[in-house]
């Protein structure tokens, strides 16, 4: 087992397996130790935890993730990167390695308390003593809708960690009225609490990405931050609102192809929360659009 952080292991290991990395998979090589060590450090990442890494290409966070967890589930969509990630985890024994796009995975499925996946994890009325966390270091052409599915899968998550794109982060820490604010930051805020814990510059990876990335981690909350009946119905709103950004909130939802909400019982339920009726989403807190969601039920 070499340590691939250093670059000049990881330029030897690639030659010396005639590979490189694959566009159409998002692939860059992680090869700065002190953003390994902060992404380590940043998830928490203790002897009883399993810990799901998305995308471990040829394993340099990988080796970190098996010296500190209790097991580690490693899924990696490229057939090709399985040996290597195999040879370069020779000698650890606390890893399973699943060839399979994450997205096609029922998570829920495969972390519930009788998932083979977990055993060995011990469990107390059903519910994991050792925690369940995500780190990884994503392909940034499908950052959101991993995300998305992480956040809504109901797999029971502590907490996730990822490298994401910088402007990708700073969607999802977000305020209300500015332009990175959006359907992702209202999502990543009803289920979690987020948090940039290293900013990461191009020339930490092999290949260099053509944008600057950043750590975050989001600690998924025990409940979501706000109550709604209808966790669907209040999504629907939120998307349609930021579909068409420039428009009114009631034009928004009365265009909206599945919602068709009439622009007067828009108006209405926003005149009684108090605010303006030629708002535009883009001005609402999470907690307004749940009010808003209750009021047009």
């Amino acid at each position: 087992m070499q340590d691939l952080i250093e670059a000049k292991n990881t330029l030897s290991f690639l030659k010396e397996h005639g590979i490189s990395a694959k566009k159409k998979y998002g692939q860059n090589f992680l090869i700065d130790k002190r953003v390994l060590d902060r992404i380590i450090e940043g998830a928490g990442i203790s002897g009883e935890d399993t810990v799901l890494e998305i995308g471990p290409g040829i394993g340099t966070l990988t080796q970190a993730l098996c010296l500190r967890a209790g097991k580690v589930i490693a899924v990696e969509i490229d057939k090709d990167m399985i040996p290597l990630l195999q040879e370069n985890l020779s000698g650890l024994d606390n890893y399973e390695i699943i060839n399979e796009d994450i997205l096609k995975l029922d998570l829920k499925e495969m972390f519930g308390a009788s998932s083979p996946l977990r055993e060995g994890t011990d469990f107390k009325n059903g519910e994991s003593i050792g925690g369940l966390k995500v780190v990884a270091n994503l392909p940034y052409y499908i950052t959101t809708p991993i995300i998305i599915e992480l956040l809504e899968s109901g797999a029971g998550f502590d907490s996730i960690t990822v490298m994401v794109q910088k402007e990708v982060a700073e969607r999802m820490q977000a305020g209300p009225g500015g332009k990175d604010y959006g359907a992702l930051t209202l999502l990543v805020r009803y289920y979690s609490e987020a948090e940039v814990i290293a900013n990461v510059p191009p020339n930490s990876f092999i290949p260099r990405p053509g944008v600057d990335s950043a750590v975050i981690k989001l600690s998924l909350l025990k409940k979501p931050r706000v109550e709604t009946e209808d966790p669907g119905r209040l999504f629907a709103i939120i998307r349609a609102a930021f579909s068409q950004r420039r428009k009114t909130l009631s034009n928004a939802l009365k265009n909206d192809a599945a919602l068709k909400i009439p622009r007067e019982k828009t108006e209405e339920a926003l005149e009684t929360m108090g605010l303006k009726t030629d708002i535009r989403g883009e001005r609402l807190s999470l907690e307004e659009f749940a009010e808003l969601s209750r009021l047009i039920r």
